[in-house]
């Protein structure tokens, strides 16, 4: 696989944000309730992570060294705006209903902080190039989508007896605890145990 596949790849399964590096763990488990959440979670950061990549990695020779964190916060916190004026822009959407049932709304925001896009811009963008920078964000925006969405999924099944809130009662009775934190966290160890499981055998090691 090529650099740019290796870029875009890395974070999928190999590098995942949130189940392989464990970063943002906050919204992760405070979002992932239902399926829907967490697709309008991870989309919002992977614009956010995608546009900042780029925008660094072209400004990379330009930003003085002292003040490099707060240079990218700035940048970050421009396209987190964006994105929320965007989500109030348009209220009939399904993302805009995600966001005033309050599920993201506190969330977004702390887009702003969120360790994978501050990560990301200092450990990647802010030395390649804008092609790689881009393929990254969008490898490790997919990630965490993903696994949002899978986790989201399997937490929305279990406990409510949903599906991207479509009902599928009668394949098993609803178990609350798994809309709870405890049931977050539970989730969260086992999809952490089957990537790392996954990881390994794509790599031919050992888990």
């Amino acid at each position: 696989v090529n650099k740019y596949g290796q870029a875009f790849s890395k974070g999928l399964i190999k590098e995942n944000p949130v189940l392989r590096l464990v970063l943002g763990t906050c919204p992760t488990l405070a979002v992932t309730t239902a399926a829907i959440n967490g697709l309008g979670m991870g989309a919002a950061a992977t614009f956010v992570l995608v546009c900042s990549n780029i925008v660094i990695s072209l400004l990379r020779r330009v930003i003085p060294d002292k003040v490099r964190l707060p240079a990218y916060i700035v940048i970050i916190a421009g396209f987190t705006t964006i994105v929320q004026m965007l989500v109030k822009a348009y209220r009939s959407s399904a993302a805009s209903d995600v966001y005033k049932r309050q599920a993201l709304g506190i969330y977004l925001p702390l887009i702003v902080v969120n360790c994978i896009i501050l990560g990301r811009a200092e450990a990647f963008a802010s030395k390649n190039s804008v092609g790689l920078s881009a393929l990254d964000g969008l490898g490790m925006g997919a990630g965490f989508t993903g696994a949002l969405i899978v986790m989201g999924a399997i937490r929305e099944f279990f406990g409510n007896g949903t599906i991207f809130g479509w009902p599928e009662a009668g394949i098993i009775p609803p178990i609350t605890v798994f809309v709870l934190p405890a049931g977050g966290f539970f989730v969260f160890g086992m999809l952490i145990w089957l990537v790392g499981k996954l990881s390994a055998r794509l790599e031919g090691g050992k888990a």
